[in-house]
């Protein structure tokens, strides 16, 4: 993707010039690379190119930095089409550290061969000096390696007492971080049964409630039936279907009848 074809600001184009170059530059270092035939050029060679290719990282991060504080001036056209061109640099550049690592590995293989036949060598060396030394210094020689020796011993013995200081505070921080779990799952055990009882508690109360509501409106539907006949009972107090209710006297006779009913004691003597 050129740089022509998307609208950028100043500071976005010379970002992406710079890395066109190092683009160019990483090119061009590579193929000179193959034409190489010293391990010792070819590893610098790559050196030079894994530096370029922190430079290309860092300037890439720099575009996309450039690219956020501009995003709110530009279109969402522009900010997609200058988006995909960091994904297209990103992946250029990834394909240069896949090729850096192919011709790491290539040259580790070499000089490992080549080590292999300098250690050869410094044998026969080795065996040729033993040759023409003296006893004395053969002796001098053997007590001046038993040392090495025991210095590489003494340097063991330390490493492997830190990496076992290392491993018992490793293990202690386990057994703390193991109890602390352990106390965890308990409180988690004890809200667990705190919910579970409460919420057999808000069914009981449920329960209740929907009982006093059932109370309440058996007791209702009552009162309104024993309204109703008292209604009943002195709208049509002659109705014999009802019986009367206790504590509700019956009706007053009419004035005809409570003459009728009056004697006179004097007249029954």
């Amino acid at each position: 993707m050129a740089a022509s074809d998307v609208p950028m600001s100043p500071e976005l184009e010379q970002v992406d010039g710079e890395i066109q170059d190092i683009f160019r530059a990483l090119h061009n270092g590579f193929q000179k690379i193959d034409k190489m035939k010293d391990s010792n050029r070819q590893s610098k060679q790559l050196e030079e190119l894994t530096g370029k290719m922190r430079e290309c990282k860092r300037l890439i991060k720099e575009f996309d930095r450039v690219l956020k504080d501009e995003e709110k001036r530009n279109t969402s056209e522009v900010n997609k089409q200058l988006n995909d061109k960091k994904q297209f640099m990103i992946k250029e550049l990834n394909s240069y550290v896949t090729m850096r690592k192919t011709y790491q590995s290539s040259l580790g293989n070499k000089r490992i061969e080549l080590f292999d036949a300098g250690n050869d060598q410094v044998a026969e060396d080795n065996v040729q000096m033993a040759s023409e030394m003296s006893n004395q210094q053969l002796i001098d020689s053997g007590m001046k390696q038993m040392d090495q020796t025991d210095q590489a011993i003494e340097r063991s013995k330390m490493v492997v007492a830190q990496t076992v200081e290392v491993g018992a505070q490793t293990a202690t921080t386990l057994t703390q971080q193991t109890d602390q779990m352990k106390r965890i799952g308990n409180e988690l055990d004890s809200v667990h049964f705190s919910l579970k009882k409460a919420s057999q508690m808000v069914k009981e109360i449920g329960r209740q409630v929907a009982t006093d509501k059932c109370i309440m409106g058996f007791l209702f539907l009552i009162v309104c039936g024993v309204i109703a006949i008292i209604v009943v009972k002195i709208v049509n107090p002659h109705n014999k279907s009802i019986p009367d209710i206790p504590g509700l006297a019956p009706p007053a006779p009419p004035a005809q009848n409570r003459k009728l009913l009056s004697v006179d004691p004097f007249r029954m003597l």
